[in-house]
């Protein structure tokens, strides 16, 4: 009779395909993840530097860049240490650690998106009504319910995926562990969880996004209705930043967990851009289409690194 026991750490294999390669990608993704971090905790101190970007959209622009400053800290040290030359081991609680706060901060990053469409919709259509409808105390409750429903439904993931039995083998065939590589480790049926969880992990984002839709649909038939070409130039402008963004954020998740024919090194190299480069993107997305985030960049730079002012 064979002896089972139970699997008490895994072996991460990393990016299919790209054994040779570790080198480069080791530069690459540290470079990728420094710019991110750095890019990203400027824009925070940027919004806490000016009382002209405390309006509730700024906010949840600061609360988004929290979230891209964690989010790629979930996988990127580890994916970073192993490509160095060191361990691939991770321990099982590890492994469960990097599940539960990747989907934590993958919803959560996601609802800002929503949040902030929101905000654009009340700020464009019913200006008049935006101090009241968009007063700190909702903004407040947006953005804790928000962090509130992203760690339920990565509880509910995690408690998911190991609910069942690891008895090995133990070698993750990927660069962290998420749902759909570490099914294929269990030791049990998982057909049933993998529908079950294919649909809480596509609701959530499909949800956002026809909310989203909703959003803009509804400010571009306002916008349409603006008699001055400037006028309408400017309420496009505004909203152009964020519906870039928002595809950057929901297109990978459509590639990775719709795909027909799951291609693994599709899916690591879709993932290692939603990881890094996304994130990275975010804050240039924003700075250098708002006038007052550039203005406030620069004031923090020059504080920072002893920049001239100009």
């Amino acid at each position: 009779m064979r002896n089972l026991s139970v699997v008490t750490e895994f072996i991460l294999l990393g990016i299919p395909h790209t054994e040779d390669l570790e080198s480069m990608l080791f530069v690459l993704c540290l470079g990728f993840y420094i710019f991110t971090l750095m890019g990203n905790l400027l824009i925070p101190l940027a919004i806490i530097s000016s009382t002209r970007l405390h309006p509730p959209m700024y906010l949840f622009l600061c609360q988004l860049s929290v979230c891209d400053i964690l989010f790629p800290s979930v996988s990127s040290p580890k994916m970073l240490f192993y490509l160095s030359g060191n361990s691939r081991v991770i321990s099982y609680a590890g492994c469960v650690s990097q599940l539960f706060f990747y989907h934590f901060l993958g919803c959560t990053e996601r609802f800002p998106y929503t949040v902030m469409a929101y905000d654009r919709f009340v700020a464009i259509c019913y200006p008049l009504r935006y101090t009241l409808t968009m007063s700190h105390r909702v903004c407040a409750i947006l953005s804790v319910g928000t962090s509130f429903f992203g760690c339920i439904q990565a509880i509910f993931l995690t408690a998911l995926t190991f609910q069942l039995p690891y008895y090995g083998p133990n070698e993750v065939d990927y660069f962290f562990c998420d749902i759909p590589v570490m099914l294929k480790l269990a030791c049990a049926d998982t057909s049933a969880l993998e529908m079950v969880g294919f649909i809480s992990v596509g609701f959530m984002p499909l949800s956002c996004f026809l909310l989203i839709l909703t959003s803009y649909s509804c400010i571009v038939c306002c916008i349409l209705q603006i008699q001055s070409t400037e006028g309408r130039h400017r309420a496009f402008s505004t909203c152009s930043a964020h519906l870039t963004a928002i595809l950057l954020s929901f297109m990978p998740v459509v590639l990775i967990y719709l795909q027909l024919t799951p291609n693994p090194w599709l899916s690591a190299t879709v993932q290692i851009l939603n990881n890094l480069v996304t994130p990275m993107l975010n804050p240039l997305i924003y700075s250098l289409r708002n006038k007052e985030v550039k203005y406030s960049l620069r004031k923090v730079l020059q504080q920072v690194a002893f920049l001239p002012e100009k």
